[in-house]
């Protein structure tokens, strides 16, 4: 690709944000951002039967506005079990449900058993809904709730995650990436190498790097988002102000974790969307906004509130908007939202848009 490509993307991204700036010059507040009216139509434009272990269909649209969900870090509060209540991670899905599904979701990790997570989601969302799953740290072999010794990674590898550009060595199945509406998606397995698929504690050497800079090298799509399951600074959740995983998240290797995020804001990248923590936080580190999505196992953890983000992309516009339940597997609230891009006048320390 032409490599003045991603110098015009960011001189056309410039140029809109000062247009932004004087046509807004502000922060949208939660209250500002009304759910968007997707019809079926537009969600279900074409599609293609996936084979395998999912039997997920994708769902493929031809204009520039779309939302898609995120949640996490919901393991087993999930699937045919127990815990198949309102009050864990189905109460979630549910939510999303009732609030218009989105074009598909992605889950940045920590999800074991998968096949769990993805009965759930088909159960409500229904069979042709889309799922990207990401690898968390219970994913590995022996980390988390899984049938037999390193099932889960055997069920990702397995996994049907439609058409999407395969990842290096090492991982080409569990990291990958795909283009959606006007944006770019790249999806990183932080425990691969060169040797391996679950040999780091999480990070990005230089193997998964260089693989990383590729791809976004070669996209000339107009939004970027990266997704990795631990967060490059981890933050306190947003109400509560419970920290978690501070020191042991990306931030254990800070040269590596630097240089990630200098590509990322070199890049243009809208937001890096993680997991980990289980707090729901967003804070906006040198102009790339990165995105904890918390948890949404409902009451499977009382220290912080349940959560999914539903981000909407439309046209040159990027809005989130952030649903909590009361930390008690209680109805999901409409909490928090604001504009992603362009960023016009928003420095704020973490969250924005958050109501009084």
């Amino acid at each position: 690709m032409n490599a003045t490509i991603p110098m015009r993307r960011k001189a056309i991204r410039l140029l809109l944000g000062w247009l932004a700036l004087i046509l807004a010059a502000r922060v949208v507040r939660a209250s500002e951002i009304p759910p968007p009216a997707l019809t079926q139509a537009e969600t279900t434009a074409a599609s293609t039967e996936r084979t395998g272990k999912s039997p997920l269909m994708r769902k493929e649209r031809q204009d520039d506005g779309f939302t898609f969900v995120v949640t996490t870090d919901m393991r087993f509060y999930s699937g045919p079990t127990l815990y198949n209540t309102p009050q864990f991670f189905r109460g979630a899905v549910e939510a999303i449900a009732a609030r218009g599904e989105g074009a598909f979701m992605i889950s940045p990790g920590d999800i074991d058993p998968a096949d769990g997570v993805l009965w759930t989601i088909t159960q409500i969302l229904g069979t042709d809904y889309t799922w990207y799953p990401v690898v968390g740290n219970h994913e590995l072999p022996g980390q988390g709730e899984e049938a037999s010794f390193g099932a889960n990674m055997d069920w990702l590898n397995n996994y049907d995650y439609g058409s999407v550009n395969l990842g290096p060595t090492g991982c080409p199945t569990t990291t990958y990436s795909f283009d959606y509406g006007n944006a770019h998606f790249a999806v990183l397995n932080e425990y691969c190498d060169s040797t391996g698929d679950d040999v780091t504690p999480g990070n990005v050497p230089d193997h998964l790097y260089n693989w990383l800079a590729s791809d976004l090298s070669n996209t000339g799509q107009e939004h970027i988002f990266v997704v990795g399951h631990e967060p490059a600074y981890p933050q306190p959740d947003a109400d509560n102000g419970r920290v978690r995983h501070l020191g042991d998240s990306l931030d254990q290797y800070p040269t590596y974790r630097d240089r990630f995020w200098s590509l990322l804001r070199d890049r243009d990248v809208v937001a890096y969307i993680c997991g980990h923590t289980h707090n729901y936080s967003l804070v906006d580190v040198d102009r790339v906004w990165q995105l904890d999505a918390g948890h949404a196992r409902g009451r499977g953890d009382t220290g912080a509130r349940s959560t999914f983000v539903m981000v909407h992309v439309d046209g040159h516009i990027v809005t989130f908007e952030t649903y909590r339940d009361d930390a008690s597997g209680g109805e999901y609230v409409h909490t928090d939202g604001g504009q992603l891009w362009p960023r016009v006048l928003v420095y704020l320390p973490l969250v924005v848009g958050r109501r009084q």
